[in-house]
């Protein structure tokens, strides 16, 4: 019996695979544990639409990815904060504190946790790294002055 695989099952394959398998194992196992549904064709044209419509929303996903980085490109913003002798912060400045100030200057969500920054504790201009996919990131330059 051929059966489409709904999760990942050892020995047997990965999600979204067409494999053959005996008709016990199928039946008694796969099926009633919900690892996979019979591969007959309402099922395989249900499971190909699905694996259409997420190709379509990834690609649509990197598209946004692109334009939002060439948006970022070449941005500056400047925080103003409270420091102590030769320079150094009262605390540090985080990825959240960057997303405010994109959101508030430029209108644009970045999300903090695709902010890489690394312990910024004294004042200065740092350039700061923002993940916006896998495979797609910008830089924007953050320049820390005193209050």
């Amino acid at each position: 019996m051929k059966v489409i695989l709904l999760k990942n099952v050892k020995s047997l394959g990965e999600k979204g695979e067409v494999v053959k398998t005996s008709d016990g194992y199928a039946r008694n196992y796969l099926i009633p544990k919900g690892l996979a549904e019979e591969a007959n064709d309402v099922n395989l044209h249900i499971w190909n639409n699905k694996k259409e419509a997420q190709r379509k929303q990834k690609i649509s996903e990197i598209e946004a990815a692109q334009k939002l980085a060439e948006n970022l490109k070449g941005k500056e913003i400047r925080l103003t904060v409270k420091s102590g002798e030769n320079g150094r912060l009262f605390g540090s400045i985080t990825g959240k504190d960057i997303s405010d100030e994109l959101k508030k200057k430029f209108n644009i969500n970045v999300d903090k946790k695709k902010i890489v920054i690394n312990n910024i504790r004294q004042l200065g201009v740092y350039f700061v790294e923002i993940k916006l996919y896998p495979e797609i990131s910008t830089k924007i330059k953050v320049v820390i002055e005193e209050e």
